[in-house]
């Protein structure tokens, strides 16, 4: 086990992104074009046909974000062969749409998705700041999309699911995928320094953690109807939806902390920070397991357990806002739950055979399956983009 001092350096989480993509970067390309997505704990691919549209994005952030750490020029390779499968690939002019799932080269699914959006507009965001002058054009495209068929003025969120044609939109609103445009419009704006993506990143942040938490304790809850009021039973037969699951999300309650954070960064008002320890001190207090470590995947209500798996993005999202509150605050307390996240995680989460992350245990740690990604569900993101946020983010030296 490292010393709980070295969880907390620029070294550290260098060496983590580079051991990371270690697992990815010798086949991650196919041929055929786009990424792999699809890998079992050893490292070996299956189901190679299949891309998802959020683990495209995905992708091109992880080796974009890596190669302006590190200046490596495969890196840079891989991110371009990725954004060129983005482009020609998952975008269909005659629709004007990105496929949500491609197989065999043919979209299979063309739903479009406000969460599959909001990777879009990150992918383009990160690309462009990396010197991708063309994304600029993407970016805004990406933007003109999300405002004219998902953005609803009068509720100040975005809906979340529209038909193919772009007929039919859902009633069902729900708070991941403006969670995920606030991240996507954060990064827009460190990229282009266009004052529009930096106000609706703020005005969707104001909505979901301060308007849409008044009926439900301060907490973040997954689930609305079209009128933005709480859907208690929304899933909740369905714990474990991979994009929809009810009850409370820890995970999401320590994302929107770190998210808070980021928007501090760029304007510090009082409410973002008090917001952040709010959701993080609460996640930690409920879903923390105090007797096998690690963060619970969701709890009801009346703050029972729903879900007592661990899944890795909860523990990756947890130790970023940790470092963030830390970083702001200088508490103590909060650079203790940075290390305690991370011992967990480097104990269990993090292969030391095989490289990258393990994305699911049980309650009591065991490997639930052995598959390491899968398209649309996991490709290392939230911990590599952790690690990234804290080494721009953060003074390890003082």
């Amino acid at each position: 086990m490292k010393p709980a001092s070295e969880f907390f350096s620029s070294e550290f989480l260098k060496s983590n992104i580079e051991d990371t993509l270690r697992f990815y970067s010798s086949n991650v390309i196919d041929s055929q074009g786009g990424f792999n997505q699809n890998w079992y704990d050893n490292g070996t691919v299956f189901d190679s046909h299949r891309k998802h549209l959020v683990s495209s994005c995905r992708m091109i952030f992880n080796f974009c974000k890596a190669e302006s750490l590190f200046n490596n020029a495969e890196y840079r390779d891989i991110w371009q062969h990725g954004l060129k499968y983005l482009r020609e690939t998952h975008w269909q002019e005659e629709r004007q749409g990105y496929s949500w799932l491609i197989e065999n080269g043919l979209a299979t699914d063309e739903t479009n998705h406000c969460y599959g959006l909001a990777f879009v507009l990150l992918a383009f965001a990160t690309t462009l700041q990396a010197g991708d002058e063309q994304s600029r054009e993407d970016l805004y495209q990406c933007w003109e999309l999300l405002e004219k068929h998902f953005w609803q003025p009068e509720q100040g969120l975005y809906a979340d699911e529209i038909s193919a044609d772009w007929q039919q939109i859902s009633e069902y609103r729900g708070q991941n995928a403006n969670m995920h445009c606030c991240e996507a419009l954060i990064l827009a704006y460190e990229a282009t320094r266009d004052q529009m993506f930096l106000d609706r990143a703020f005005l969707l942040a104001d909505t979901i953690v301060n308007q849409q938490t008044i009926e439900s304790n301060g907490l973040i809850w997954e689930h609305f109807d079209s009128n933005l009021a709480i859907d208690w039973n929304y899933n909740i037969d369905d714990p474990e939806n991979l994009y929809r699951p009810w009850g409370y999300q820890p995970g999401h309650q320590t994302e929107w902390s770190k998210l808070l954070l980021m928007l501090y960064k760029h304007s510090p008002k009082k409410w973002l920070l008090d917001k952040a320890e709010f959701l993080f001190e609460k996640a930690m207090e409920v879903a923390w397991d105090d007797n096998n470590g690690g963060m619970f995947y969701g709890f009801d209500p009346e703050g029972n357990i729903c879900d007592s798996n661990k899944y890795f993005w909860v523990q990756a999202e947890s130790m970023a806002a940790a470092g963030l509150l830390f970083n702001y605050t200088k508490k103590q307390r909060y650079l203790d739950d940075y290390n305690t996240i991370w011992e967990y995680c480097w104990t269990y989460f993090v292969d030391h055979q095989y490289g990258a992350w393990f994305r699911i245990l049980s309650s009591e740690n065991l490997s639930l399956n052995d598959q390491k990604s899968v398209a649309g569900a996991k490709c290392d993101y939230h911990n590599l983009g952790a690690c990234s946020l804290l080494l721009e983010t953060l003074d390890f030296k003082s």
